[in-house]
């Protein structure tokens, strides 16, 4: 079994997330892996970037599917006996103009950015080892979209003692909304990609009281991110951040010092605590 530490970046075969890959490679003491769905694809953006003289790794993942989740699990309980860094980098948004309906829309993009997200930190987090950092790629449109719902449904968002399973019930029940055509009318706001990002951020505040709880001792710090408005497939050429400035506050708290203890829960932007 290898000492060395490791750290894994979901959805990293292009955008933010091969740029946290690319300055964890230059910053990080240990090993590092590229994650994507298709091998093929992660396998030659890996090549290019050994090519560059940066020292990569890969390993299939696909947050969609539990099985290439627990795979990515078993390989690095039983390689490296854990995980330092974890970096919930994947998801997925429909553009503006998409003609997909919203109800199939509010399920897919639920379906990978946060369920998917959850199932990943559901089987990695127990592998996190002391002194780990865990960063969850949300989005400041988690923000907009939160002052977008109802002050019944905010109230529940912000609560201190929300659970994981009541949050749960309550992005089930919004897709179930839209699908049912009364979302608006339930209190919802009308971004799919917003609300499952209400859903990561809660979900990491939930995560780093749970961590808190059981795992005081291990000073392991959990937290959520925006990195930005950032030219990237997903955002499109008009968005201000260049990918690499994207990726800085994602690093910035993979690699908070040891000694570190804080933020933690916190949704953090441009390197700096934001109210929630």
């Amino acid at each position: 079994m290898s000492s060395v530490p490791v750290a894994v970046v979901t959805g990293s075969n292009k955008g933010i997330g091969l740029a946290i890959v690319q300055a964890l490679c230059k910053q990080f003491q240990g090993d590092v892996y590229l994650t994507a769905r298709d091998p093929g694809r992660g396998q030659e953006v890996v090549a290019k970037l050994q090519g560059e003289g940066l020292r990569v790794l890969f390993h299939q993942l696909d947050i969609d599917d539990l099985q290439s989740i627990r795979a990515l699990r078993d390989f690095l309980k039983e390689k490296y006996g854990g995980l330092n860094v974890l970096i919930n980098n994947a998801g997925i948004a429909f553009k503006v103009h998409d003609t997909t309906p919203f109800a199939i829309q509010a399920e897919v993009t639920l379906k990978t950015n946060f369920f998917g997200t959850r199932n990943v930190c559901t089987e990695l987090l127990p592998l996190v080892k002391p002194y780990g950092k865990v960063v969850n790629v949300s989005s400041m449109v988690s923000s907009s979209a939160l002052r977008g719902c109802s002050q019944e449904l905010q109230q529940k968002f912000r609560s201190d003692v929300i659970t994981e399973d009541e949050l749960v019930e309550l992005m089930n029940k919004f897709v179930e909304d839209v699908k049912k055509g009364v979302h608006d009318k339930e209190g919802w706001p009308n971004t799919a990609y917003g609300v499952s990002k209400i859903g990561v951020t809660v979900l990491s505040r939930i995560q780093a009281r749970m961590l808190n709880e059981k795992r005081k001792g291990d000073h392991i710090l959990l937290n959520a991110c925006c990195p930005g408005w950032v030219r990237t497939d997903m955002a499109g050429p008009k968005a201000t951040k260049s990918p690499e400035e994207g990726a800085e506050t994602p690093v910035y708290l993979a690699l908070l010092p040891s000694g570190a203890d804080g933020p933690h829960g916190q949704f953090v932007s441009d390197k700096t605590v934001r109210t929630w």
